[in-house]
């Protein structure tokens, strides 16, 4: 029987659901379910609320990626950097955009990407890089867009597990060129089904992703079409879900840093290593993760007591069977923790006697030894 669950998505639907019962279901009756007033409010409301210019809504965080690289221009000859510590949808955006995924290793203590494994990861092909918000904490964004300035390439977000996260006040979604958003349900925002965003203060990047998503068509035209696109909107429905959950954002992130805080008291001294968090962050901890030994072991205990656990990621990108041929090094610390990592259940309906009941049970389990 499960004591503490990975997440729980029904207490956030079942909370937020009053509140947009009436618009819901007055859409679900009125058949109006692609596009509309809906769309454009949250559309609105999301661009607002990290700061930027224009947000785009499209079917999924993987797509934002991969129509953000288009709107830009990448394609064919170029090569994009990628940390390895991320999902595979980082990458497979880049390939799929026809360009060449170049993987750059990270910081051993927070597991993002810093100027300088950027700076290791750089030749005369590379037009752009993408930074990955991994876990719900920026990387410092002042040194590498100060390093991206400098070396005249371009500077995008994968922002799909950042919603709220800050860089010294500022949010992710409102530096760079563009930053993508995913709102797969388990997200800190998220979505009841499939949901993204593209977010940027450039007017023409916002035109092209909105004409790209939308089968390629000129703006204000059915028929007219300006490009070759696709088909990646964001549904009517999956609005109206977002802009009540966003409502509630502010508050259940601020759980979130809580529980954080918590793990980090009671997990202080016992046998694991736990990420660190750079002092101007706001660390908005979609996921919480730590770093044990024998970490299968570890995960198979857990569950035993009735604590769910999840692993993200136990292969980094650069060894996964579809993107090996880009691997051009090794990269050693991606290597190294990948076996190690662990995520902890968190969110923001969890109690302080489930964070209790989680760490008791990692007392009981890990390794004997000090936290390296």
């Amino acid at each position: 029987m499960t004591t503490v669950p990975f997440a729980d998505l029904t207490a956030m639907a079942s909370q937020v659901w009053p509140e947009i019962k009436t618009r819901y279901l007055s859409c679900l009756l009125g058949a109006g379910y692609v596009g509309g007033e809906p769309v454009e409010t949250f559309e609105r409301e999301w661009a607002a609320y990290c700061g930027a210019g224009h947000a785009v809504g499209v079917g999924n965080g993987t797509d934002a990626l991969e129509l953000t690289l288009t709107a830009l221009g990448i394609g064919p000859g170029d090569e994009v950097i990628v940390p390895s510590t991320t999902f595979i949808a980082t990458a497979a955006a880049v390939v799929r955009a026809g360009a060449t995924p170049r993987f750059a290793d990270v910081s051993e203590e927070t597991l993002l990407i810093t100027p300088e494994t950027l700076r290791a990861a750089m030749n005369p092909h590379v037009k752009a890089v993408i930074v990955v918000h991994l876990y719900g904490q920026t990387p410092d964004m002042t040194a590498l867009l100060n390093f991206t300035d400098s070396a005249g390439i371009l500077l995008i977000e994968d922002a799909a597990q950042a919603h709220g996260a800050l860089w010294a006040g500022q949010r992710a979604g409102s530096f760079g060129e563009a930053a993508c958003f995913s709102f797969y349900p388990g997200k800190n925002l998220g979505a009841f089904g499939d949901a993204g965003a593209v977010v940027t203060s450039r007017a023409d990047v916002a035109d092209r992703v909105r004409a790209l998503a939308n089968h390629g068509r000129a703006a204000g035209s059915h028929h007219a079409h300006q490009f070759v696109g696709t088909n990646s909107r964001l549904d009517t429905l999956q609005a109206i879900a977002l802009s009540g959950k966003l409502a509630h954002l502010e508050t259940w992130t601020d759980r979130r840093i809580a529980l954080a805080g918590r793990y980090r008291d009671r997990l202080a001294g016992l046998g694991l290593t736990m990420l660190e968090v750079l002092p101007p962050a706001r660390h908005v901890y979609h996921l919480f993760v730590v770093r044990v030994a024998e970490r299968d072991r570890v995960q198979a205990e857990l569950s035993a007591r009735g604590v769910q656990t999840g692993v993200h990621y136990p292969v980094p990108c650069h060894q996964q069977p579809p993107l090996r041929r880009y691997a051009t090094e090794a990269l050693p610390v991606a290597e190294r923790v990948a076996p190690e990592l662990l995520s902890l259940p968190l969110f923001p309906h969890m109690t302080d006697e489930q964070v209790d009941t989680v760490c008791d049970a990692l007392a009981r389990v890990l390794p004997v030894g000090a936290p390296r």
